[in-house]
C-alpha cells in the first residue's frame, strides 16, 4: 500500500522530496529548490499517518532509507549530497528544466 502510494505520487509530480519537517538536510534541498525558483511537492513523513511506512516503502524501492529522497521525473535522484552535488556540477537546473519545474527563460 505504502509502495504504492509513494510511486503514485513520484509519477504525478514532475519533482518529489519525500522529506521531513526537522530535518536539516531536508530543508537544504527544499531551500535550494525554491532558491532555484523549482516547484516541487514535499511529501513531509512526520506529518503523514502512514509516513513510516512510505519511508520503509522507499527504502525498498531505491535503497535508501533517509532522507531527503529526491526525485525528478520518476527519476531516483538521492538525498542532500546527490542533490547538491547535481547542482554543483551544473547538472540540477537543466535537469529542473526538462521537467518543466523551472521555466525555461530562468537564469539561476
Amino acid at each position: 500500500m505504502a509502495l504504492a502510494k509513494a510511486k503514485e505520487i513520484v509519477s504525478a509530480n514532475p519533482v518529489v522530496v519525500f522529506s521531513k519537517t526537522y530535518c536539516p538536510f531536508c530543508v537544504s534541498v527544499k531551500d535550494l529548490l525554491a532558491k532555484l525558483g523549482a516547484s516541487f511537492k514535499a511529501v513531509e513523513l512526520d506529518s503523514e499517518k502512514d509516513g513510516s511506512e512510505i519511508q520503509a516503502a522507499l527504502a525498498e524501492w531505491t535503497g535508501q532509507r533517509t532522507v531527503p529522497n529526491v526525485f525528478i521525473v520518476g527519476k531516483h535522484i538521492g538525498g542532500c549530497d546527490a542533490t547538491t552535488a547535481l547542482h554543483r556540477d551544473g547538472k540540477l537546473v537543466p535537469l529542473l528544466t526538462e521537467a518543466g519545474a523551472i521555466a525555461k527563460s530562468s537564469t539561476a
